[in-house]
């Protein structure tokens, strides 16, 4: 039998020759598409969204994506404040506080009659942490605050002595206190006992210690 042979002139495209999908391709035209999002994409041409927000964006220089300069993805460290060295400040809150801690004082011990030790401890405290938190870490002001809490404790003892006296004599706290010192520092030293010093030298050492954790 004679079989049937197309025109010279009609382009065979039924069927691909060898099998090749692109062997009938004409040049110029875009290639029939895979299946492949890599292998249709076109030198120069952006790559095919992936459906992945992170596969698309660009790494940063610490290893995280889209956050330049900021390390392990998080905010930047802010540098640590200075730390605070301002011995006047310091010397002028240690002597206010020490005024004002003697005056409670001298009026508990004129109240009661009583020397309380916490009171003068508190005495310590309020010494310390004023110099310390404003004058900052200047290792001159523990000792200023030493000082001044036993000095603080001493007035305020004297006070109290002044404040006692003047219930039973017709004269004036600041009378006593001003113009009577020396008669008024007799009556403390034989009003003294061992607990008295005591007191004294532990509102020195709390003053030295908060004087030194206010900075902390």
């Amino acid at each position: 039998m004679s079989q049937s042979v197309p025109p010279a002139n009609q382009p065979n495209d039924a069927q691909p020759a060898g099998g090749n999908p692109y062997a009938g391709q004409q040049p110029g035209q875009p290639a029939a598409p895979t299946g492949n999002p890599f292998a249709d994409q076109q030198p120069g041409q952006p790559a095919a969204p992936t459906g992945n927000p992170f596969a698309d964006q660009q790494p940063g220089p610490y290893g995280q994506p889209g956050q330049p300069g900021v390390p392990f993805g998080g905010a930047p460290f802010a540098p640590p404040a200075p730390a605070r060295n301002n011995l006047g400040l310091g010397l002028i809150a240690a002597v206010v506080a020490a005024l004002v801690a003697a005056g409670v004082y001298g009026g508990i011990v004129g109240a009661t009659k009583h020397e309380i030790g916490y009171a003068a401890v508190g005495v310590g405290a309020i010494v310390g942490f004023a110099a310390g938190k404003l004058g900052g870490r200047n290792p001159v002001l523990p000792v200023i605050s030493a000082v001044l809490a036993l000095i603080g404790v001493y007035f305020g003892q004297l006070l109290g002595e002044a404040i006692i006296i003047s219930k039973q004599l017709p004269l004036s706290v600041s009378e006593i206190f001003f113009d009577h010192f020396s008669d008024l520092n007799k009556v403390w030293k034989e009003d003294a006992d061992p607990l008295t010093f005591v007191f004294i030298v532990i509102a020195g050492v709390v003053a030295f210690s908060a004087a030194r954790k206010a900075t902390d």
